[in-house]
């Protein structure tokens, strides 16, 4: 992950520098363009505005201070320490959501921090953390991209104390024919290390779950 990371970095470094090299010079007012390069350079450029348009609170000078130094070898932090700032910033937007997110009407908070609603109430008995569990269910990143989803399939099936502590604690809230969401702060999801290319790390998710039956299939 972190090779991943400093790769990200790297390659936004270095194609923010293209747009700089030909745009510091340029007056303030509509980029002018008189060759491809200068066409190449806006269109990276563009192309960097829409990666960083879900990034709030950025400040575009330092954002090009960061650039500027590190073309020049002279970057006031290393590859690997400002890829773990970026991934901390991410965590913070996750903090920040699920704090807002437990002052809504229905929404309640456990001793771990994790967050439900019920949306609907099972009649069945509640799992235990040995049991095995079938489910239909919905994973969300918070910004309402969906990663993975049971549905349009067969439910799964799965050992409770196999998978995301946020899950294991969460299941055993709900009884057999419910439907709950959970909100997972990252603790108790994949944590610093995300999963794979699908959940960047630090990432709070969103799980729309239903306890369809526990116990072994027949």
């Amino acid at each position: 992950m972190k090779k991943l990371i400093r790769n990200l970095v790297t390659g936004a470094l270095a194609l923010t520098a293209i747009v700089l090299t030909h745009s510091c010079s340029t007056p303030a007012g509509p980029a002018k363009m008189s060759s491809k390069a200068d066409s190449l350079s806006y269109s990276y450029g563009v192309m960097m505005a829409r990666e960083l348009s879900n990034e709030k609170g950025l400040n575009p000078e330092l954002v090009a201070a960061g650039i500027r130094e590190a073309m020049n070898e002279t970057a006031q932090v290393t590859l690997e320490e400002a890829g773990k700032s970026i991934s901390m910033g991410k965590a913070q937007v996750g903090i920040d959501f699920l704090a807002e997110n437990a002052q809504k009407e229905g929404i309640e908070t456990t001793a771990s921090g994790l967050q439900y609603k019920v949306i609907e109430e099972g009649t069945g008995a509640n799992p235990v953390a040995t049991d095995v569990v079938t489910v239909h269910y919905k994973g969300t990143l918070i910004n309402g991209e969906v990663f993975d989803s049971s549905h349009g399939g067969e439910p799964i099936s799965f050992p409770l104390n196999r998978v995301i502590p946020g899950w294991t604690e969460g299941l055993q809230l709900m009884k057999e024919g419910g439907k709950n969401i959970f909100y997972i702060p990252y603790e108790l999801a994949y944590g610093e290390r995300g999963a794979g290319q699908v959940i960047p790390p630090y990432s709070a998710l969103i799980f729309e779950v239903e306890l369809i039956k526990i116990g072994e299939n027949n």
